[in-house]
């Protein structure tokens, strides 16, 4: 095994929107296997028709696709990630319910080889059984110690058996057990591990219902037909190993078992218990990677639409449960390819810090150079209606990107530069709006009506902002030194009028950005509104 090429599976159920969770599994599945060069396979697991979701196998392709988790092959379908047609595969189909013929004569294998029994018990039946062991004070288990009471091949005529599977779809296939053995497993994060089977359920490997197996058959036959290396999945699935480990065994497959790891969860950001939506929900972050529009019209916020790079995403997901060990935080997809081992990979669960991941998608937008964030901003005013310069726009953003967490922040963070306040924090109006600063701002708008045309970006002859704004405020407080005004009155009165209140960016960046004919016009109106 540890000879072969590295082959692993990313195989999600299309019950629903891909959790964060399941990016990350996903992700380090992808990150192992690149590592060697090995194939990352897609494979759709849709046997639960119950739970099936209209729409869910596409939000799986669409949210890989946005993190840049290409697979080598996998589903074919709209929007599919693979880049070769699924035909020149040997190991297609990808979806479960198209391999659906495979799984009947790998149940009927394991029952001809004695690993395996038919059941017939009723729904109704199990329940009574249930409920007779609550009264008992105990746990009914369909395992090695009941199974020999209860309806199934085990203990009904061969006639019978035969009668009941010809004419009936009231039956499943269960596995069986051995008695008192016990399982050794090895797990790449967790160890060594040893479990006795007489606590095990003798669980169900394929329904007649709907012709379709369970997780445990349908898994274990893909798993070995697609020639899986290495099943890296979350911890939930770690009670299910010794029931995988014994499958494998009585099939005789021992020696192309794969090796596996369960990944610990992702908690909430208190660390008390399993991350959910509903955390989400409660304080305000998103726990998927792409909105997603339930049957009812409910809208989940997704990281996309939350104005996340993919890269940052990708980079904060890497981190929640592995420690590449150093300082640096900041990796790129190529980066963690190198640096991934199954070694570093923590037991314990992650805690998911919200704040932690802002802090994530702010270090790659203040990565990016001021003309890929012009252009995400263009799109944004565009879509307000407001046009603005883009040379001016992309000096612009090397001003404000230190202050934003994403680039939808960018508007928030200087409204004023596009559109002049229409009211004025009452608070400022009553500390600046003076007598003695309304006489000091008549001469100030006197003295910037003289300031050079080349200092503001109205003018077609303008500098560029590193040269004006430096030359602009020394103008302006030039000025305010010379005539032996207080610089902070002044100053937040001229902000007043320009933003609407005492706070924002530099007065000389304001004036550059808004043009001198604008900034004399919002002094004019401040002046009138005093």
């Amino acid at each position: 095994m540890e000879n072969k090429k590295r082959r692993v599976r990313f195989a999600p159920s299309p019950t629903g929107p891909l959790h964060m969770g399941g990016v990350r599994t996903a992700l380090y599945n992808y990150l192992f296997a690149k590592q060697e060069g090995g194939d990352f396979i897609l494979r759709i697991e849709d046997t639960d028709s119950n739970r099936f979701v209209p729409g869910a196998e596409k939000y799986i392709i669409d949210s890989l696709k946005w993190c840049g988790i290409y697979p080598d092959e996998g589903v074919d379908a709209e929007g599919a990630l693979v880049s070769v047609p699924s035909q020149r595969h040997p190991h297609a189909p990808y979806r479960q319910s198209e391999r659906k013929p495979l799984y009947r004569q790998y149940a009927q294998q394991l029952i001809d080889a004695g690993w395996a029994y038919y059941a017939f018990d009723t729904a109704e039946e199990l329940d009574a059984k249930r409920k007779e062991a609550e009264e008992k004070k105990e746990t009914f288990s369909y395992n090695y110690a009941t199974r020999g009471s209860l309806r199934n091949s085990l203990t009904l005529p061969a006639d019978e058996v035969k009668r009941l599977v010809d004419t009936t779809d009231n039956w499943t296939v269960r596995f069986k057990n051995p008695e008192n053995e016990v399982v050794k497993m090895d797990d790449m994060i967790r160890g060594h591990i040893e479990m006795n089977t007489s606590t095990l359920d003798d669980k169900v490997l394929w329904k007649a219902a709907d012709q379709l197996p369970t997780y445990h058959l349908a898994n274990i036959v893909d798993d070995h037909l697609m020639e899986i290396t290495h099943v890296i999945r979350g911890e939930e699935w770690l009670p299910s190993l010794p029931l995988h480990y014994l499958l494998y065994r009585a099939f005789g497959w021992q020696e192309s078992q794969p090796q596996f790891a369960h990944l610990s969860l992702l908690l909430k950001p208190d660390g008390k218990g399993k991350l959910s939506k509903r955390d989400g929900d409660r304080l305000g972050f998103p726990v998927f990677p792409l909105k997603w529009v339930n049957a009812e019209g409910e809208v989940s916020r997704g990281y996309r639409e939350d104005g996340y790079y993919p890269e940052a995403f990708i980079n904060m997901l890497a981190l929640l449960g592995w420690n590449p060990g150093g300082e640096q935080e900041i990796f790129s997809l190529d980066e963690l390819v190198k640096l991934f081992s199954m070694e570093k990979v923590v037991k314990s669960g992650a805690r998911f810090n919200p704040e932690k991941a802002k802090w994530f998608n702010e270090q790659y937008l203040r990565a990016k150079s001021n003309e890929e964030l012009a252009g995400e901003f263009d799109a944004l005013l565009k879509a307000s209606g407001i046009s603005y310069p883009m040379a001016q726009l992309v000096e612009l953003c090397g001003l404000i990107k230190e202050r934003a967490h994403f680039a939808k922040d960018f508007m928030d963070i200087c409204p004023y530069i596009f559109k002049a306040p229409t009211e004025y924090n009452e608070k400022d109006v009553a500390k600046f709006c003076t007598p003695e600063n309304k006489e000091i701002l008549l001469k100030v708008f006197a003295h910037l009506e003289k300031l050079p045309e080349n200092l503001a970006a109205d003018s077609p002859s303008h500098l560029p902002a590193a040269e004006a704004v430096p030359a602009s405020e020394e103008y302006l407080t030039g000025y305010i030194k010379e005539n032996e005004w207080k610089m902070g009155p002044v100053m937040n009165t001229l902000r007043l009028f320009f933003v609407g209140e005492a706070k924002g960016l530099g007065i000389a960046d304001i004036i550059y950005y808004i043009g001198k004919a604008e900034a004399l016009r919002r002094i004019k109106a401040g002046l009138e509104r005093c």
